[in-house]
């Protein structure tokens, strides 16, 4: 009987557990009306002509930027988190006639960054009202928090990329994109 009882006990609370699990999510998804609609907030624009954020769902970039040999990197989203950092993400597609690599000088000049590999370690965010620059953050081994070794990318195909950066202060909502050989961009941030 002793060795039964823990078991018992364990199924009540992993079905207790999982029932609460249930209600938080069904009390989280906003759910629909009465009449099967789904509620809208009271924030929600009208059709007044404003344009939808990032998080709305558009598939409207923040900045498109054009590098060498037909590269285009298309920045979808540039979110603020809690723990005092931004991720830009994206897309890097090849829009030429020919496959393409990104260039090693799109990783920048640090010897620390540039020995793990292809990446986007040469990326930066400027602040011009705050007069900073913020450079893509590394982890504990030196390697860049962005995409690496990235392949060679076939003509017409894309691959999804990221760079995280410091964050700069929370009054700062617009920074200057730079990436050794693409073009500059501003882009907003969002969070």
């Amino acid at each position: 009987m002793s060795i039964r009882f823990p078991r018992v006990r364990r199924g009540v609370i992993a079905v207790a557990v999982g029932a609460g699990l249930a209600l938080s999510v069904a009390g989280c998804s906003g759910g629909d009306g009465e009449d099967g609609k789904a509620k809208t907030s009271a924030s929600a624009s009208k059709g007044s002509g404003s344009d939808p954020s990032v998080q709305e769902g558009t598939d409207e970039p923040l900045a498109e930027l054009k590098g060498e040999d037909g590269l285009i990197l298309k920045l979808t989203s540039a979110q603020r988190d809690a723990g005092g950092f931004v991720t830009v993400s994206g897309e890097l597609k090849n829009d030429g006639d020919e496959p393409a690599r990104v260039s090693v000088r799109a990783a920048g000049d640090e010897t620390e960054i540039i020995r793990h590999g292809t990446s986007l370690g040469g990326a930066a965010l400027v602040d011009s009202t705050g007069k900073k620059r913020y450079y893509v953050l590394r982890d504990t081994d030196g390697r860049p928090l962005t995409t690496t070794n990235m392949p060679r990318i076939k003509a017409g195909a894309s691959i999804p990329v990221f760079m995280q950066f410091p964050a700069p202060p929370a009054s700062t909502t617009e920074v200057t994109f730079q990436l050794p050989t693409f073009a500059s961009a501003t882009i907003s941030i969002s969070g």
